[in-house]
């Protein structure tokens, strides 16, 4: 009992300190990083609303499941091809204009989406969306380096993925309150295409609204002569700071100097590592794509409550990445990844198969919850399991990975539903979700520095 209370003494402790530690760094941020931060966090907004509106939009002007997968999935396909066009001018020209105008024009493509019924320039539109939202991923965690120093970074990526993940999701409650009010108003159906019209339209407005602010940032705060290594995905990657900090975490006798690369060949590493992690997106693809319009008619939910729904999941979801390092202390951090994820796998069954709502909507919040701890602390592991000569080099091929896996679970799902019903899709995604930790452990289960 004595050394359960220690523990958990410690970990109070370590909780207290790195609230402590975030606070102290927000106060001592330049203006800069608060105007980047503003950006990320339209960015979490648009992107919720989206989650919440696009897929039941694109259902109600008649287009069935297969459809709205591929509607959901074209972005990252667009994405896809424009991470390293857009990386390679990003290294090149002077990133602020970059970034404010593929800002300007990304809410036109997503407008437009909402704006027409016609599906050659719907799914047009979706590929604009991604190849435009791409200059953001590949900037905005740089530019977030270069406008701190080494010890302001931990608490600048935190909050960076604090604000997407967490606080943006927020805008699910927008998303399902948007035609809910434009259906009062009307008198239509809230689940008519005017109504989610509008909701499409507000997520542009989301993103629109943040890169205003943009042309106040300041070139000079910029320290781009700073070539410590950075990652473009600011979802799922840390500065080197916070892979030390993560790494400090599991404990006294496993210090960050202690963690040395794999001694396999590169090529192999990165296949070993990539290849669960397209299973992993791929099954979340299948799971996220078209969940708000499979509880729209399994279980006849109105908008405005499945974007509270949304708002509640992504809430725990970045409460549950603040926890990550307290947890990784306990579990160590491979065994953390493979435990979230195979959690998941029968939270994700209960919410295509559970019989009755509150079931499936519990479910969704426990994999939701248990999705915030995998995401920096999986970033961690494979930043560690290589040299830092090849760290940036991996997190593009995650960036691409990123892209491919989730395009083609969303495109499967939506087929699977169209065409089979609509809990197959969840099959599917529980069956990768299992397979990417399984093929994990058994490739670093027996490495020394794994936890």
């Amino acid at each position: 009992m004595a050394r359960v209370a220690r523990n958990g003494q410690s970990a109070d402790l370590a909780w207290r300190a790195r609230v402590a530690q975030w606070g102290a760094g927000a106060r001592g941020y330049p203006r800069n990083v608060y105007l980047l931060l503003l950006f990320t966090l339209g960015k979490g907004l648009q992107l919720s609303i989206g989650n919440v509106t696009l897929s039941l939009y694109a259902y109600s002007i008649g287009y069935r499941q297969d459809f709205v997968g591929l509607l959901i999935a074209i972005p990252s396909i667009g994405s896809l091809l424009a991470a390293l066009p857009v990386g390679f001018l990003a290294d090149r020209m002077p990133r602020k204009p970059l970034l404010i105008i593929t800002g300007l024009l990304n809410p036109l493509a997503l407008a437009l989406i909402g704006l027409t019924t016609n599906a050659p320039l719907m799914l047009a539109a979706g590929v604009a969306n991604g190849i435009l939202s791409a200059a953001y991923w590949v900037t905005i965690i740089p530019m977030l380096t270069e406008s701190v120093d080494s010890s302001q970074r931990v608490s600048v990526m935190s909050f960076n993925t604090f604000l997407m993940l967490g606080v943006g999701s927020l805008g699910g409650l927008l998303g399902g309150a948007v035609p809910e009010v434009i259906s009062a108003i009307t008198g239509l159906s809230a689940a008519s295409p005017i109504p989610l019209r509008w909701g499409v339209v507000s997520a542009a407005v989301a993103v629109f609204l943040p890169i205003i602010p943009l042309f106040w940032l300041s070139e000079n705060g910029l320290r781009t002569s700073d070539k410590a290594p950075v990652f473009a995905d600011s979802t799922s990657a840390l500065a080197p700071d916070m892979v030390e900090s993560l790494a400090e975490s599991a404990g006294p006798q496993r210090s960050v100097k202690e963690i040395r690369p794999s001694a396999r060949p590169i090529l192999l590493l990165f296949v070993l590592l990539l290849i669960p992690d397209v299973l992993f997106t791929a099954g979340e693809g299948a799971v996220v794509a078209l969940e708000p319009l499979f509880f729209q008619l399994r279980f006849n939910l109105s908008p405005g409550l499945i974007g509270a729904l949304v708002a509640a999941a992504g809430l725990l979801t970045g409460v549950m990445a603040l926890l990550a390092p307290v947890l990784v202390r306990r579990f160590g951090k491979l065994r953390l990844i493979a435990l979230t994820q195979f959690l998941s796998v029968p939270i994700v069954l209960l919410i295509g198969y559970g019989p009755w709502l509150w079931v499936a909507a519990l479910a969704e919040l426990a994999r939701r919850f248990f999705r915030g701890a995998f995401d920096p602390v999986y970033a961690t592991f494979t930043m560690e399991r290589v040299d830092a000569r090849f760290r940036a080099r991996l997190s593009g091929f995650y960036s691409v990975t990123w892209s491919i896996g989730f395009s083609l679970g969303a495109a499967a799902s939506g087929w699977l539903q169209s065409n089979v019903n609509l809990s197959v899709g969840f099959l599917l995604g529980a069956a990768l979700l299992a397979a990417s930790p399984t093929l994990l452990l058994f490739a670093f289960a027996r490495d020394p520095n794994a936890d």
